[in-house]
């Protein structure tokens, strides 16, 4: 009895991989080089075997996937084939196959691709699987599996190299299987609710739409820079001017920031614009749209993450920011009157803050310093200062503030939204204080739009606009810990020879 075991060292890798090369060689001078095979016609998977065994037992199946087991035992041997969907064990005989053909698989590598056609039985044992008449070498695997990739030291590997990743654990195909029945069951609720889903320029002259440093490139044919977008929004709310009434799109947008376990610079934002609504009815939608997709997806809307407990199911929390931070602080912000009064409080608390903040600024930095990472269950934070809102609508009995807010749950920022600036002289006034800004060397601020406001002059319908953040969504339902978790490919430093 012989099973093949996985390297542990370099030195060990070596040798194996040079193997391997001398097997395929073997395998091309006999004419039986595995490369030329261009395609197999599978006709199960492994899922659908195991669970529709009844009606499957003795019937003829074609199965195809990489070889992770072998256990060889003189005239018969097994081995576990894993497939899109988990594994299947297949037993190969010599009787079956012949004598050249089973000499061949013996010769078989774990990580071989393979094509098996047999049928299906229960062995003595009781575990499902295939009898194989036939068996192909669909392609050789030149580089040997690690034993487990899963407690490498170095986790950066699991991120660089993720095809392994996906080959050595499950967990890891299921968190990206679940990633894309999310966005699969978003696209289900808001067809439901009748919104169309659109795609908007990644390229573009003027990035806005969001507090952020843009990626910058240049596009030759023009001779002319370019940036990548770094929000959606402008370019939705033009459809919305355009009459399309209820859009969303859900795309990657770049942010030149930092790397931690909840940003990436490239990210999967969904953005969405209904008119004749505004942010009440933006928070109606949210509320409803995180418990359908969580049962869809989970079966239930409580929600286990780390060790914390969630619950979806009860009405989320609304609290204005200023209450937020009284609750935390005892600190009313509502009584504070000027600038240098919210600066003197920060002041007294270690808050860093910079000579151009204003009051909206100081009040958005106590939220973020008590209170942000209070907000386990999810809590819609309310009427934020207008100093941070550049887009919004101010609130018609109090213009310091503004109709916006931001869904928090497990103490993440999940979602932003809007009642709409549709005031074209407002919203020009308001993007020339972005500008004063970035000239005093704010980079994240945003510039004037003219094309947008030529669009807003035309006239845009009272308006109810939000953005989601999809990657923390499925942080959230998968119980990832980090973004990257939840990234195919998420951002790394290059490495060098």
């Amino acid at each position: 009895m012989a099973q093949q075991q996985n390297p542990n060292t370099e030195q060990d890798i070596s040798k194996l991989a040079q193997v391997r090369r001398e097997k395929l060689a073997e395998l091309q001078a006999a004419g039986k080089d595995p490369f030329v095979i261009v395609k197999f016609d599978q006709t199960h998977h492994s899922a659908q075997i195991r669970d529709n065994f009844d009606t499957l037992e003795n019937t003829e199946v074609s199965i195809a996937g990489r070889m992770m087991f072998k256990r060889v035992m003189g005239k018969a041997s097994f081995a576990n084939i894993q497939d899109r969907d988990g594994r299947i064990q297949i037993y190969v005989s010599r009787d079956d196959l012949g004598e050249d053909n089973y000499k061949d698989f013996k010769k078989t590598d774990i990580g071989d691709i393979i094509g098996v056609k047999g049928f299906v039985f229960r062995t003595k044992t009781g575990e499902i699987s295939v009898h194989a008449k036939e068996l192909t070498l669909l392609s050789k695997s030149l580089e040997p599996l690690p034993e487990k990739f899963h407690g490498l030291t170095d986790t950066d590997a699991r991120y660089r190299q993720r095809y392994v990743d996906l080959i050595m654990n499950e967990e890891v195909r299921e968190t990206f299987k679940k990633r894309s029945q999310i966005i699969r069951e978003i696209r289900s609720f808001l067809a439901g609710r009748d919104f169309m889903e659109v795609e908007t320029p990644i390229l573009v002259s003027n990035a806005g739409g969001a507090a952020a440093r843009p990626f910058e490139t240049h596009f030759n044919a023009l001779d002319e820079d370019f940036k990548l977008r770094i929000s959606l929004e402008l370019y939705l709310k033009r459809l919305i001017v355009g009459g399309l009434e209820r859009v969303y799109e859900i795309g990657r947008v770049f942010r030149n920031e930092g790397l931690d376990t909840r940003h990436n610079p490239e990210f999967t934002l969904m953005e969405l614009y209904q008119a004749y609504t505004d942010y009440n009815g933006m928070m109606e939608l949210t509320e409803s749209m995180y418990r359908y997709v969580a049962e869809k997806v989970c079966g239930t809307t409580l929600i286990h993450y780390a060790d914390k407990e969630i619950d979806l199911g009860k009405p989320f929390r609304r609290l204005t920011m200023v209450d937020a931070i009284k609750e935390e602080t005892g600190i009313d912000f509502d009584q504070i009157a000027t600038d240098e009064e919210a600066k003197a409080l920060a002041a007294q608390r270690g808050i860093e803050f910079e000579d151009r903040h204003k009051k909206g600024d100081i009040v958005n930095l106590f939220f973020d310093e008590y209170c942000e990472d209070k907000m386990i269950q999810p809590t819609f934070i309310m009427d934020h200062p207008i100093e941070i809102s550049p887009l919004t609508k101010k609130r018609p009995d109090d213009p310091s503030k503004v109709e916006r807010f931001e869904l928090y749950i497990n103490g993440w920022e999940m979602c932003n939204a809007y009642s709409e600036l549709n005031d074209p002289i407002d919203q020009r006034e308001r993007f020339a204080a972005q500008d004063a800004l970035s000239a005093a060397g704010d980079e994240e601020a945003q510039h004037t739009d003219e094309d947008f406001l030529h669009a807003m002059e035309i006239g845009m319908p009272p308006t109810g606009g939000i953005g989601y953040g999809i990657d923390r969504f499925v942080m959230l339902l998968t119980n990832s810990a980090a973004i990257r978790d939840v990234l195919l490919f998420p951002t790394m430093k290059t490495q060098k020879d």
